[in-house]
């Protein structure tokens, strides 16, 4: 039987960078030669968008290494060291799991602020929290129970919810480890065994996860992490042995992965993604919601499918609340900086390619109907706040665009940038027309005073995550995922746990040995002929 024992992770904020990362899988890991001394391996470098600079070199999972770590996951899940570990056990590993993860947090969120661009507050802020994940599904163990489901007759009816097996998951380089940890905290505590493909952009830090797991007590083979781009999360999803994969991407890739999971006739939970609209009523306080939409607007630099992209203010508030607004826009600009700087308020985005799609975008609204009231364009120079090289980057300004016509590219698609679009609006229903009017369903925010139409707004939109007076909240316990285009399935909660779990319903004959001599009997030869209304033997 495999227990935890427990490990201590240095409180160190130097970030030693190896050589060369290679796949964390439990084959890779056991005796035998190592895929950097291979021959013929490909090798992805991962950059730092900030300043273009490499940080390492990250071996690229082959064809065999992905078909290999399944099957390997697959023959430890059936061994069931962990899946057949007790669930009291389990609980108490990812307890462990949490502990050192959180002594981790300083040295793994400046990786992820160097391998994301996004500035060290945000990142710091944000893994700080992740143990929260691993805490919940640990005390989920505890608490759950199975159920006796109500029967006919003498039986014993008890359902089991068991684990699914093999589970595939595809993470972007948004949150690396935050989504990571959101999908992986569910489906180590159901028992499964889990495999990650994460984004090629930003591999580190779920690769360092991997390791805090194995040294917590997770058993090798239980949890792989898989480098590499598009091709190899097709040939996860792909591979028979996968039971579940779960995906944060955009919607088409949730389209084709769609197909191909469901192909083998095997779950599918999908964030994909969103242009989410920020709804602000006359009676809504315009400094506080001035505040809150610049967070929702250009926190992660506006990479996120939940980001305010669409902000749609009342005509009687819309001045003073565009003079808030705009002074926060300016305020963000100018405090822009090195990422590593505690003092910086928004960073670069992920990739130079990804600032040269933002800045098309925005650049053809140039011929719009739109009109461009701050950023537009790429940022280069030095940094007001500490002298910062922004050429070196991928660094775009937080941009604010009004009176874009509703079939333009910029209200309908997502920018996933720091760009937002603002329209005027007359009443509560062309407010809510408005918030409707994508194909996408996701997140949304709603900023008024008055209780009765906050909830009234909030039924009405289209939306699977509403936040009245904030954004962006997120919780272990509270569902998230999207509607229409922006998704299937739910992250968190119990949701989560749920969905990386199968019902097994065992039925036990709880009768006499001569009732059921009896009863069970279904062929007995009749002492009677039988008539015209011949009363059905009750199984059951």
């Amino acid at each position: 039987m495999v227990r935890a024992v427990r490990t201590r992770v240095p409180r160190d904020l130097k970030v030693t960078y190896s050589k060369r990362y290679t796949p964390f899988a439990h084959h890779i890991l056991a005796e035998g030669p190592k895929p950097e001394l291979s021959e013929g391996r490909e090798l992805l470098k991962v950059h730092n968008p900030a300043t273009g600079t490499v940080l390492s070199s990250v071996v690229v999972a082959s064809e065999n290494d992905v078909s290999r770590t399944v099957r390997d996951a697959h023959d430890v899940y059936r061994m069931g060291s962990w899946s057949k570990m007790p669930t009291i056990e389990r609980s108490a590993t990812l307890n462990i799991l949490a502990r050192d993860l959180e002594d981790a947090v300083p040295m793994l969120a400046r990786m992820e602020t160097e391998q994301t661009g996004r500035a060290i507050r945000e990142m710091t802020t944000q893994l700080s929290r992740l143990p929260e994940w691993l805490d919940y599904y640990a005390a989920l163990l505890r608490t759950h129970s199975d159920i006796v489901a109500p029967t006919q007759g003498a039986l014993l009816n008890y359902v089991k919810r068991i684990p699914l097996g093999v589970v595939g998951q595809i993470t972007p380089f948004n949150h690396p480890l935050l989504i990571a940890i959101k999908k992986i905290a569910p489906a180590l505590a159901a028992g499964n065994s889990v495999v990650v493909k994460p984004s090629e952009h930003a591999p580190l830090s779920v690769l360092e996860f991997a390791g805090l797991a194995a040294n917590a007590g997770v058993p090798l083979g239980v949890l792989s992490v898989l480098p590499g781009g598009p091709e190899t999360g097709k040939q996860l999803a792909s591979n028979p042995l996968v039971r579940k994969v779960d995906i944060t991407a955009g919607t088409q890739t949730g389209r084709q992965l769609g197909g191909i999971v469901g192909s083998n006739l095997a779950s599918f939970t999908a964030e994909l993604g969103g242009k989410a609209p920020i709804v602000v009523f006359d009676d809504a306080d315009p400094e506080a919601a001035a505040n809150g939409a610049a967070f929702a607007c250009f926190i992660a630099s506006g990479q996120t499918c939940v980001s305010g992209s669409r902000l749609i203010v009342q005509k009687g508030i819309y001045d003073k609340f565009m003079d808030c607004f705009m002074k926060k826009v300016e305020s963000i600009r100018r405090r822009m900086g090195d990422p590593l700087n505690p003092r910086t308020t928004m960073g670069s985005v992920i990739s130079m390619h990804h600032l040269n799609r933002i800045e098309k975008m925005v650049q053809r609204e140039r011929q719009g109907s739109g009109k461009i009231l701050a950023g537009g364009e790429r940022m280069k120079g030095k940094s007001e706040l500490d002298g910062f090289d922004f050429s070196k980057g991928s660094f775009f300004p937080p941009t604010v665009i009004e009176d874009v016509s509703l079939g333009d590219e910029l209200w309908r698609e997502e920018v996933f940038g720091p760009v937002v679009v603002v329209k005027q609006f007359l009443d509560e229903a062309e407010g809510v027309t408005l918030a409707n009017d994508s194909q996408y369903g996701l997140g949304a925010g709603i900023w008024t005073e008055n209780l009765s139409r906050a909830h009234r707004v909030a039924d009405a939109i289209e939306s699977g995550l509403v936040w009245v007076n904030t954004h962006h909240r997120n919780d272990p316990s509270s569902p998230w995922g999207g509607m229409k285009e922006s998704g299937i399935g739910r992250e968190n909660g119990v949701e989560a746990f749920m969905a990386y779990t199968q019902s097994k319903s065992t039925i036990v004959n709880i009768a006499s040995a001569d009732e059921t001599r009896t009863v069970q009997d279904w062929f007995a030869e009749e002492e009677e002929e039988p008539t015209s209304e011949v009363q059905p033997k009750r199984y059951g």
